[in-house]
C-alpha cells in the first residue's frame, strides 16, 4: 500500500467562496480512479505537546502501489485542483509512505 498525506495551511484571508472552492477541489481528488481510499478533514481536537495541529486541512489517500499514486499525480482532476486552488494555501506539506514490508 502507498499512502499520500497532504497537509494544507489555507491563507487566513480567504473569502467563504474561496474556502468552498478549496473544499470542492480537495474532495474532487477522492474521485480519481487510482485512489483506493481517502479522507479529508480538519485537525482533530487532540491536544498534546507532540501533536502538530499547524494546518487547516489534511488529505490522506491510499493507493494499491506507487504506480497508482504516480497515475494520480498526472490525472487531469489533480491538475485542475492544483491549477485552480494552489493560490488558496500559504503552505502545503506532503508525506508519502510505502507500507510494503520489503521496502
Amino acid at each position: 500500500m502507498f499512502i499520500h498525506s497532504v497537509y494544507f495551511t489555507l491563507r487566513p484571508d480567504l473569502t467563504p467562496a474561496e474556502h468552498d472552492q478549496f473544499l470542492a477541489g480537495a474532495r474532487s481528488l477522492l474521485t480519481i480512479r487510482s485512489v483506493a481510499d481517502g479522507s479529508l478533514g480538519r485537525p482533530a481536537g487532540t491536544d498534546r505537546p507532540v501533536i502538530d495541529r499547524a494546518y487547516s486541512y489534511g488529505l490522506v489517500l491510499r493507493f494499491p502501489d506507487q504506480a497508482a499514486h504516480d497515475a494520480y499525480q498526472s490525472d487531469p482532476v489533480h491538475d485542475a485542483f492544483r491549477d485552480g486552488c494552489s493560490t488558496l494555501w500559504s503552505q502545503v506539506r506532503i508525506f508519502d509512505l510505502d507500507t510494503d514490508p520489503s521496502s
